[in-house]
């Protein structure tokens, strides 16, 4: 492994630290700004957009004036987005700090398209492999660090994930040499209306933009997953943080060895192609099952075997971009993939919510603080709706990567 491979997957375990500190946290903080649970998936979706207008940009940017200066932006922004969160003294300036972790988050676009720069095109789908591994490692580490920091205070995990992205952007600005060897050509105007079509009519990039469409549904089943999972798990099951925690540890673990180790022997045997399509079914399966049978031991097991399976997606997908992108569009095309995920995963959220029967839970809540009784399980049944509809909808997005595969199925790899 390259010195420069090794910046670069560290610089993705802050990111991974950055979302796990928001999935596992910004429920409860939400809460403590007096924000209801549709206010609160707002805090997805104001990032996402924000982030699916500027990624792109970031991307192409880097195309023209190099990935490092871009990198240093985007990290500069997650080491002050973090901290303002972590200090939020108001819901405004919360969502405030997220807009900015957005419109400056082109972290995962810049750094993919490193490592198009520095791999062989044979060689990338185990360079993406690691690349996903270093997010699960942030999975391990992030709840550990949530567990421990959320004793200071509820905005400490936000602090930790500040403090890691500074040492990020120090290491970038002191030992990442420039990667892009031949920048695109000059135009006058780098905000002009062909990269604003581009955004807007990705999906119809020869090679690309099947690809892209299948980014943007499944960070759509995943954005609804992120809301119902914690839900269903903390009010259905009658679980506590701390199990959350380890539960979400277990994920990373299992997710890391999959993307270190499984990937490695899967590529031997199947096609990128084949081993998306893989992912796809049982991350379709393991949704439709969690909110089945509504016990805490069959739930950890299916989402055990969904954490195994959803870690071989966004990787497979990743390598299939870069071998259909030209070599002075790898930043657009990752900026593009990771603005379509993170559009589609802010959205999730807002759908999940829609999808929860409000009144009923509030009614039943507001009856038990005046009686002092518990809530029924059955009055929080409608927090597995998102669930299922993420499950069908995921059985979807495969048929879809199914029917397309000719647009980008190119190469056998």
């Amino acid at each position: 492994m390259t010195p420069i491979l090794r910046i670069v997957l560290f610089i993705n375990f802050v990111n991974a630290l950055s979302l796990i500190a928001l999935i596992l946290n910004i429920y409860h903080y939400g809460k403590h700004f007096g924000l209801s649970d549709f206010q609160t998936s707002f805090l997805f979706a104001i990032y996402a957009l924000s982030q699916f207008i500027a990624a792109p940009i970031i991307g192409k940017l880097s195309d023209r004036f190099g990935r490092k200066p871009l990198l240093i932006i985007s990290l500069a922004g997650t080491v002050i987005a973090n901290l303002v969160v972590g200090t939020a003294s108001n819901s405004i300036v919360l969502f405030a700090a997220r807009f900015l972790d957005g419109i400056t988050g082109g972290n995962i676009s810049v750094a993919q398209a490193i490592i198009t720069d520095i791999t062989k095109p044979q060689e990338r789908a185990r360079a993406f492999g690691l690349f996903g591994a270093s997010l699960g490692i942030g999975f391990i580490v992030g709840p550990l660090i949530s567990y421990f920091t959320t004793q200071i205070s509820l905005g400490a995990p936000f602090l930790a994930s500040s403090l890691f992205a500074t040492i990020a952007l120090i290491l970038t600005i002191w030992t990442l040499p420039e990667t892009l060897k031949e920048p695109a050509p000059r135009t006058d105007r780098i905000f002009d209306w062909d990269l604003m079509k581009k955004m807007l009519s990705g999906f119809s990039i020869p090679g690309v933009g099947a690809l892209l469409m299948v980014t943007f549904l499944t960070g759509t089943t995943f954005g609804m997953f992120t809301f119902g999972f914690q839900a269903y798990f903390l009010k259905v099951l009658d679980r506590d943080l701390p199990s959350f925690d380890l539960l979400f540890f277990s994920f990373g673990v299992f997710g890391a060895l999959m993307q270190t180790k499984g990937i490695k022997l899967l590529t031997k045997k199947f096609s990128a192609t084949q081993i998306m399509f893989m992912g796809l079914f049982f991350r379709g399966a393991c949704f439709i099952l969690m909110p089945v049978i509504p016990n805490v031991i069959y739930f950890v097991m299916v989402s055990l075997i969904f954490s195994i399976f959803n870690s071989l997606i966004q990787p497979m997908i990743s390598n299939l971009i870069s071998l259909n992108s030209k070599p002075s569009e790898q930043g657009m095309t990752a900026g593009l993939n990771a603005a379509y995920l993170s559009i589609s995963t802010g959205l999730g959220p807002v759908i999940a919510a829609l999808l929860v029967d409000k009144n009923t839970i509030e009614t039943a809540e507001r009856v038990a603080r005046q009686t002092g009784s518990a809530v029924s399980m059955q009055s929080y049944a409608s927090y597995g709706y998102p669930l299922y509809v993420a499950g069908i909808c995921a059985f979807g997005v495969l048929l879809l990567a199914i029917r397309t595969q000719r647009q980008y199925n190119r190469f056998n790899v």
